[in-house]
């Protein structure tokens, strides 16, 4: 199941890497990034974004930015509430492919790389999917997508943590942490955080 997959092989254009980052969340949106890496293209220690250290990620996504096409999407807080989180990362996704689109025409004829086992919902049919379980740690275009993306959702809960000192967003970064879990409790939920979510609902 671990074993790298050879994405250089599906087209002799390359592929598109696509993860999301922050479904499990109790705060803040959830994010995705798609990125788009030709075969003679690599970036030097992609993996998994959880698997490196936060200061090896600030090191590796602005070299990630600099040498290949990407797009970065989101969905709300309020957009997750409504429509749940699963069809809220398809959304950000959609979104993050969108702005990848500005940027690279033809993109829908190549292969797009989808972290995990199911396909992004609600995308033009002819774009041929690819599901890999643990992708970020077994192609490069989507360990590349994981690291923008969450370098990207993490620094925005660091600023949450400006105005919201009570949650340790700068910490946590949004994840239900026992401490972020007792703020909530002690203090009640704040705009940022997801109202349908147990750990969050009861506390409304």
């Amino acid at each position: 199941m671990d074993e790298m997959y050879d994405w250089r092989k599906l087209h002799p254009l390359g592929a598109i890497g696509i993860d999301e980052v922050g479904r499990g969340c109790l705060a803040g949106p959830v994010y995705a990034a798609a990125v788009f890496m030709s075969p003679d293209q690599s970036v030097q220690g992609l993996t998994d974004s959880k698997k490196i250290s936060e200061k090896r990620r600030e090191i590796l996504e602005p070299q990630i930015k600099d040498s290949l096409i990407y797009g970065i999407g989101f969905a709300t807080v309020d957009e997750i509430d409504d429509i749940n989180i699963l069809q809220a990362s398809f959304l950000a996704m959609r979104r993050a492919l969108g702005e990848l689109g500005e940027k690279l025409s033809g993109w829908k004829k190549l292969p797009l790389l989808v972290d995990g086992h199911q396909r992004i919902k609600e995308l033009d049919p002819c774009i041929e999917q690819i599901c890999l379980v643990k992708g970020d740690l077994r192609a490069e275009p989507i360990s590349a997508a994981s690291i923008i993306a969450k370098v990207a959702r993490d620094r925005l809960l660091m600023n949450y943590a400006k105005d919201f000192p009570d949650y340790f967003f700068e910490k946590n970064k949004g994840y239900g942490t026992k401490d972020h879990r007792t703020a909530i409790e002690s203090v009640g939920p704040c705009e940022h955080h997801r109202r349908s979510f147990a750990g969050v609902r009861e506390y409304l």
